[in-house]
């Protein structure tokens, strides 16, 4: 199949107005439109990004989201188990 061809398949075959998903017509990040005979930059299978650059810094802005979810979920793990200790050591054995 030639280059052109295959170009023009992919953009008249992609499905019409998926909720949540990216249209291949503009760059995920810039917004920049997408020329059917120009390169297109992928990531994660169905963003697409009109160059390297603008992938690049998607994958950079990905990355430190990750790391701040995962300061997040760690602070939220310390704190918990602050609590857990402190209702422990509230709790006084009435027996005698």
């Amino acid at each position: 199949m030639a280059a052109s061809v295959a170009c023009a398949f992919f953009f008249d075959a992609e499905p019409v107005g998926e909720p949540g998903m990216p249209a291949l017509d503009a760059c995920a990040l810039c917004a920049k439109p997408l020329a059917r005979d120009s390169d297109v930059f992928m990531y994660r299978g169905d963003t697409p990004f009109c160059s390297e650059e603008c992938r690049h810094e998607q994958m950079h802005l990905d990355a430190v989201c990750a790391r701040q979810a995962a300061r997040r979920l760690q602070r939220f793990t310390a704190e918990a188990e602050c609590h857990r200790g402190q209702r422990q050591s509230r709790k006084v054995s009435i027996a005698s």
